[in-house]
């Protein structure tokens, strides 16, 4: 095989392979940072939002695995700046900002502190608009299809 048609292969290869990804993992830990007992990350909701994208382009979700870990959808992640939202209902929500090129993949660790039960907020039987605001943490958003 010559050298032009082997640095065609291996690009080719790693067009394939070296798609734009974000990964990570999630832990969830109580006031004192220490693991919640009983409590896994599975099925806390990772937001994607490229936010220098056209909006049909714009964002994407992925929900935890039972070890922790969360990984983009193949072809989800296109060039751009991405907000990178971490949430879980009962919990602080995390968010980091990457930047992520055509080949980028960046490897993201969060970790969301309990919010105490008496600190979370309830809308009902409030007084004004600012007593009915609920921290994010607080609201779970599904990707479509779940």
């Amino acid at each position: 095989m010559s050298l032009r048609s082997a640095t065609a292969v291996a690009i080719v290869l790693c067009l394939a392979a070296c798609s734009p990804k974000i990964s990570g993992t999630v832990r969830l830990v109580d006031e004192n940072m220490k693991p919640v007992p009983g409590e896994g990350s599975k099925g806390t909701v990772i937001n994607l939002i490229n936010t220098t994208a056209s909006i049909e382009k714009a964002s994407s979700s992925v929900l935890v695995e039972e070890n922790g870990k969360f990984e983009s959808a193949k072809d989800s992640i296109k060039p751009g700046m991405y907000k990178v939202e971490a949430s879980r209902i009962g919990y602080e929500t995390e968010t980091q900002t990457v930047k992520i090129g055509s080949m980028t993949r960046k490897n993201l660790d969060f970790t969301l502190k309990k919010i105490p039960e008496g600190q979370r907020k309830s809308i009902a039987g409030t007084g004004t608009d600012a007593d009915k605001i609920i921290n994010p943490g607080e609201v779970n958003i599904r990707p479509p299809g779940l």
